[in-house]
């Protein structure tokens, strides 16, 4: 095996994916980084701040894919790349960019992250994790009130009117591409155990490992 192993961590919002990766991360040190499609939603400042109330975040086209796709291409390669800084409050970019160095084992964190073809083709491996829609709304709203400086109401009406819908079109239907399909998110200890253990088995092998 040559290259780095790209690992594709997908599920809708709230599943917890991002503890998943956090896990992963922490039984790897230094030989692992990760790569957020959350950082790379298409920069709205051209927009009014009402105006980008509106805007649909969970579709494929909020996001800057073909940058995204970009950065992983040269992570693959060996080379590091500078990942734009997104600010969730004002739904714009900084401006700002914190610089990602390659490494062994590169995970790919997103709701999308297996929707989109050309992502998907660079990964080794592609993971989904799941939780039930109670569970993933409620973190969802707890998310967007303390850390979004979102209002109840509107998180609801978002929920509503984009989030579950485009959960259904586009997320929930990337789980058929899945390797490995987690349940309960980051509380599934003996699931994200069997996916270290795959990770670090393919890295001994990259390694020249028999």
């Amino acid at each position: 095996m040559k290259g780095p192993i790209l690992v594709g961590i997908a599920g809708g919002t709230g599943s917890g994916k991002t503890t998943v990766a956090r896990r992963i991360l922490g039984a790897f040190d230094e030989h692992v980084i990760c790569l957020d499609m959350d950082s790379y939603y298409c920069d709205l400042s051209h927009l009014e701040r009402e105006e980008r109330r509106n805007v649909n975040f969970d579709h494929p086209d909020a996001f800057d894919v073909e940058l995204f796709t970009a950065h992983l291409k040269q992570l693959a390669s060996g080379e590091a790349v500078e990942k734009p800084v997104y600010s969730f409050a004002e739904s714009v970019r900084t401006g700002e960019t914190i610089c990602i160095e390659p490494a062994p084992i590169i995970l790919v964190e997103g709701i999308l992250v297996l929707a989109d073809p050309a992502v998907r083709q660079l990964l080794n491996a592609k993971i989904f994790v799941d939780a039930d829609d109670d569970i993933r709304f409620i973190r969802r709203l707890q998310r967007d009130v303390a850390e979004r400086e979102r209002s109840l109401t509107s998180v609801i009406e978002q929920y509503t009117s984009t989030v579950r819908p485009m959960h259904y079109s586009f997320v929930e239907p990337s789980k058929r591409y899945a390797d490995v399909i987690i349940p309960r998110g980051g509380k599934n200890d003996i699931a994200i155990a069997m996916v270290v253990s795959d990770i670090k088995a393919r890295l001994f092998r990259m390694n020249g490992g028999s």
